[in-house]
């Protein structure tokens, strides 16, 4: 029964980010519901250690999408 609620519950898709310094060299990752506070974070599609201390590549950030309609905007309609 258990399952049948998760089906629809609201899940939190959690995004990932790098923060980045004025160099733009990536320093440090964060796996959050929300854009972090603070400047220098940016949102790119996977935590790759390989960035780390290393400017962060172009292909990396996410570009800013349209937002997705959810369940409950198209059940108003």
């Amino acid at each position: 029964m258990d399952f049948l609620w998760s089906l629809f519950s609201v899940r939190r898709r959690y995004r990932h980010y790098a923060l980045v310094d004025q160099h733009g060299i990536c320093v440090s990752f964060k796996h959050c519901a929300q854009q972090p506070c603070g400047q220098g974070w940016v949102e790119v599609h996977d935590a790759n250690l390989c960035w780390l201390n290393r400017p962060l590549p172009s292909s990396a950030r996410v570009t800013s999408r349209s937002r997705a309609i959810t369940a409950r905007q198209l059940l108003s309609i």
